[in-house]
Formats: C-alpha cells, sequence, structure tokens
C-alpha cells in the first residue's frame, strides 16, 4: 500500500481522546474523556488530539507536526488514540517535509 500525504492527513483527523497540558507538571497528557483531566489541567486548555497535531501556518495553511505526534507516540497507547500505519511512516520520513495543508470542516 503506497502511503500518500492525504492518507496521513486522514490518519490525524482520525486520531482519539483528547490532550491537555498539566499545568502542575508542565506535560502534556492524553486522556479518552473531557472530564477525566481534574484540576490539573484548565478546561479552555483541552484540545481533541486530532487538533493538537495541527498548528497554524502561513495564511491559511495548518502543519502537521512531527513533535507533537511524538508526544502521542511516548505516552505509549498508540492503539486507545488511533495511531495508524500512515501516521507510524510519516514520522519515519524524516527525509520529506512536514505536511502542510488547508483543513476545512465537511459535513457528512
Amino acid at each position: 500500500m503506497r502511503i500518500t500525504s492525504q492518507l496521513i492527513c486522514q490518519a490525524a483527523d482520525q486520531l482519539q481522546g483528547f490532550v491537555g497540558l498539566n499545568r502542575k507538571t508542565g506535560r502534556y497528557i492524553v486522556r479518552f474523556s473531557e472530564d477525566s483531566f481534574g484540576m490539573d489541567v484548565a478546561d479552555d486548555g483541552i484540545i481533541p488530539v486530532s487538533e493538537f497535531v495541527w498548528v497554524p501556518g502561513p495564511e491559511q495553511t495548518m502543519t502537521l507536526k512531527r513533535d507533537l505526534i511524538r508526544l502521542l507516540l511516548d505516552q505509549n497507547i498508540d492503539e486507545r488514540i488511533n495511531i495508524t500505519e500512515p501516521l507510524r511512516v510519516y514520522m519515519n520520513r524524516r527525509d520529506v517535509p512536514e505536511i502542510s495543508a488547508v483543513r476545512s470542516l465537511v459535513r457528512g
């Protein structure tokens, strides 16, 4: 199977869970319910994992950041977060730049 940037972007959009910055430790943590963060993460700092990995870029683009995906991989909960093969390929391909894309909400 050939891994394309489209498949990588789709895999990023299918990530599950929520990320919050723990104010006490200064580290990002992943939970699977917004309610499970407790007092250590501000409510307005809870981000869906699928949005956490994208960072606004120039104009209206967003960049899929390898360092943010690495934060998720380092927690060793790949299956629960739904990290799939296209994202693993993306992480291993240092010879290509990070993906930048224009993202929009598509109603189904």
